[in-house]
Formats: structure tokens, C-alpha cells, sequence
């Protein structure tokens, strides 16, 4: 069997795009290893997102194209190794394509996020000795040829399947539309086969994935089978196991969509829903379809809806002319809202968007630097804040990992409403659902006893 190592990068849509072409790979005789310098196929699947991690991105391919280099000069030392190929995989490829070989002209084969089921042919041509770019955008989904390959998943308990691809909603700051395309849902019968595979590959949680999840199905040729409808499908599925889905574009949050997650007993009480500022004038600058007026009523309405339910949400710190008093609006927002958790940034300017030409507008570095510290602090208070209030509670917990901390072994997992919960227990509990008793709370966990 030959190696291959994958370096995944960015987003969950991206570790699905990883187990789908280890998936692909196997049937080439290709098996995964963790050291890359054991690898005859060294592929990096990269994030564009933010300038560092196309920066990381380049720079582990520098490595590897020295590694290459020195094998083929020690020639027969390392035998079967003296032709290692290199891959330049997703959405920074699919932005960059043939400009990655006159930046590493080392790389053999560069695959955009478009065409990840090119990756059989792109095998054949580099095993002799071509160069492949597989670049070219399509507006359609490859489901037809998803049937002809098993996905490799990564052993654990939560599988990831993604229902859509792409995005429409062009927002100023944004590289999505550009490297993911427009979007396309994917046929509901192959995502119910994708999820009760998983199932019978003793997966005991289910995640839909999208970047905008709860856009799915307005371009299916029926426009009313939509995500409420597929959640009820996959609800029917048997067994005991979660449901969940992210990312929820705000205004696309529907009243049946709530109520299909309150109604159905394996979708979980948690909703993603990114923010990105608290300031409507920020907003409105970002090209988001929402106010803060408007987003505060989602939320309410959530929340009321929703017993339990967890709600998290994404701020970008220092975009292009944000004032001091906008970002305080932010900050006001998590406390308003009472977000449970918020995954922060500061703002990187992205080739083609719009807002990347607004240098005029750029926030200094020192000033961005401590806006989004001050937006880590203000998540951490918060954080702690909705993590006591379920002390003294009883909860279920799906075990995800057993690992020892300080001479104590712990299991680790997530309620129903995504709260991390570590267990002390001596057994190995992983892919367990389990009841505890909250008895501390941590800033990022709590702390439980099995009852």
C-alpha cells in the first residue's frame, strides 16, 4: 500500500472534503498515515478564510517540495520514495489555481473545491508524470459520482455530511462565493443514505453541514422539500443517536424550522447563528440582510421557542471603518443576546472581496490587535456566565473521548445543547450516552458526575 498524508485545514466543510478523497484514494491503493514524512502523497487541504492560513498553507508545502528535492537527489536510498507527489487542495487552490505552480513548482496537482471527485483522474495523470490543475468552477452538485466511492471517515462519534455547497449572499468581507461558488444542495435521498451509512458504522451523532445550511433545498427541483423536511427524515432513521446542523444564516431561520427542531427528538437544542457585528451600520457595510433589531428578534424568538437551547455566533473585530463606538455595539450585542459562545476574528482583508479594496478604511494593526482581545474577554465572561447555570442540573452527555489529565482519567462530551462536559471515571465511555450530574463550571466546560 502506498501513503498518503493529508493536512486538512479551516472549516468542518474541509475535514469533510478530506474523508471524501481518503475515500477516493483507497480505492488506488492509497493508505492514510499520520507522518508525512512516511507519505508518498503529501496533499494539503487549505482554508481561505484569512491570510495566515494561506501563509501556513504555503509554507508546509515549502517543506515538502525540500523534501521532494532531497529524495530525488539520494535516488535509490529511499527506493520507493524518490517520486513523491504533492497536492494543493481546496478553497485557497480553487481562488489561486495555475498562479500555485509558479509560486511551488513543485506541486503536482493543484484541486479546487469544485471538483473534488476529479481526484481519481488527477492519480492517473500524475503516476505518469503530468501536471494537473482541476480548477473549473460548476454550479452542480457530484452526488452521481459520490455513489462509486466510500467516504474514510475519521473514527469518532460525530459524522460530519455536508447538505450544501457554496453561498449566494456576496458578503463585503467574505472569500466563500468565490472558492465554494453559488449554492447547490445536494439530493436528499443521498444524504439519508450518507447519514444511516454512518449510522451503521457506529457514528452515534449526525451533523449537517452547509454555509448556509438552512438555505437548503431552494434549488432542489421541488422547492418545497426544504431543511425542516430532511430533518424529519433523517429523524425517522432507527437507533439512538443526535442531529444537528450548522451554519444558520440568520434571516433564513424559519418559524417551521424552529419548530421541527422543538418537535423531533434527535435534533439537538443548539443553534449557530453568526452575527458578525452588533452594529447595524457595520452590518449594512458588510452586505448582511439583517439589522441588529432584526437579529435580536431571531434570537428571542429561538429562545422562547427552544427549552434549553445553546446559541452561538461569530463577530468579526476591526473591519474597515468601524468606529470605537460600533465595536462597542459588539460587545453590548454578546451581553444583550446572552450568546452562549462566539467564535471571534479580526478582519483580513481577502482577495476580490469588496471590502479588501477599502484601504482607505483599513483599522491599524495595534487597534484591531486589541479590539479582538477585548472580544475574547468579553466571550470568556460570558461563556462562564451560561456555563453556571446549569450547575446542579442533570444532563445526558455523549462521551467523545477518554484521555488521563493529572493522573485522573477523564472522559469528555457534549450535552444535547452542546455543552462540553469532562467526566472522571476510570472506564473508557467514548460513543456512550451518559447521565451526570453537573457539579462545576469551567469557563469552556463543565465539570460532571455519573449518576
Amino acid at each position: 500500500m502506498k501513503k498518503v498524508y493529508i493536512e486538512t485545514m479551516g472549516c468542518q466543510m474541509n475535514k469533510s472534503d478530506t474523508e471524501r478523497m481518503l475515500g477516493m484514494l483507497s480505492h488506488f491503493g492509497y493508505e492514510e498515515t499520520k507522518e508525512p514524512k512516511q507519505a508518498d502523497l503529501l496533499m494539503i487541504n487549505t482554508c481561505s478564510i484569512r491570510q495566515l492560513s494561506e501563509d501556513k498553507a504555503f509554507s508546509a508545502i515549502g517543506t515538502w517540495g525540500k523534501w521532494k528535492k532531497d529524495a530525488l537527489a539520494a535516488g535509490e536510498n529511499l527506493k520507493n520514495r524518490t517520486n513523491i507527489k504533492i497536492g494543493f487542495c481546496g478553497c485557497v487552490a480553487q481562488q489561486k489555481a495555475n498562479e500555485i505552480f509558479k509560486r511551488a513548482p513543485y506541486v503536482d496537482f493543484v484541486l479546487g473545491t469544485h471538483k473534488i471527485y476529479a481526484l481519481p483522474e488527477i492519480i492517473k495523470k500524475i503516476n505518469n508524470d503530468e501536471r494537473v490543475c482541476e480548477c473549473t468552477e460548476t454550479n452542480a452538485t457530484e452526488d452521481n459520482l459520490a455513489k462509486e466511492y466510500n467516504i474514510e471517515r475519521v473514527k469518532g462519534v460525530n459524522a460530519w455530511i455536508p447538505i450544501t455547497e457554496g453561498c449566494n449572499n456576496f458578503c463585503t468581507y467574505c472569500i466563500v462565493p468565490y472558492t465554494r461558488g453559488r449554492e447547490r444542495s445536494r439530493l436528499p435521498e443521498i444524504i439519508i443514505k450518507e447519514a444511516q451509512d454512518a449510522l451503521n458504522a457506529g457514528f452515534k451523532e449526525i451533523t449537517l453541514l452547509g454555509q448556509n445550511v438552512d438555505s437548503y433545498g431552494k434549488d432542489l427541483e421541488d422547492g418545497t422539500y426544504r431543511l425542516a423536511q430532511l430533518l424529519k427524515d433523517l429523524n425517522k432513521l432507527e437507533g439512538k443517536f443526535r442531529i444537528r446542523f450548522v451554519t444558520s444564516y440568520p434571516t433564513d431561520i424559519t418559524d417551521e424550522l424552529i419548530q421541527t427542531a422543538v418537535e423531533l427528538d434527535k435534533v439537538c437544542e443548539y443553534f449557530h447563528i453568526p452575527m458578525q457585528s452588533g452594529s447595524s451600520a457595520v452590518l449594512k457595510a458588510m452586505n448582511r440582510r439583517y439589522d441588529r433589531e432584526t437579529y435580536a428578534k431571531i434570537v428571542e424568538k429561538v429562545r422562547k421557542m427552544v427549552p434549553d437551547v445553546t446559541i452561538t455566533s461569530d463577530f468579526i473585530a476591526g473591519f474597515p471603518g468601524e468606529t470605537e463606538e460600533q465595536f462597542t455595539e459588539t460587545l453590548t450585542a454578546i451581553d444583550e443576546f446572552e450568546l452562549d459562545y462566539s467564535n471571534v476574528a479580526a478582519y483580513s482583508p481577502r482577495e476580490k472581496t469588496v471590502a479588501a479594496k477599502w484601504v482607505d478604511k483599513y483599522i491599524p494593526e495595534d487597534i484591531k490587535d486589541i479590539r479582538f482581545q477585548r472580544l475574547n474577554d468579553k466571550v470568556k465572561e460570558n461563556c462562564l456566565k451560561s456555563n453556571l447555570k446549569y450547575v446542579g442540573r442533570d444532563m445526558e452527555v455523549l462521551v467523545e473521548s477518554f484521555y488521563e489529565h493529572k493522573g485522573k482519567m477523564i472522559n469528555s462530551g457534549k450535552t444535547r445543547n452542546f455543552k462540553t462536559v469532562h467526566i472522571p471515571c476510570e472506564k473508557d465511555l467514548t460513543g456512550e450516552f451518559v447521565n451526570v450530574k453537573i457539579s462545576g463550571a469551567k469557563t469552556w466546560y463543565l465539570k460532571g458526575e455519573i449518576i
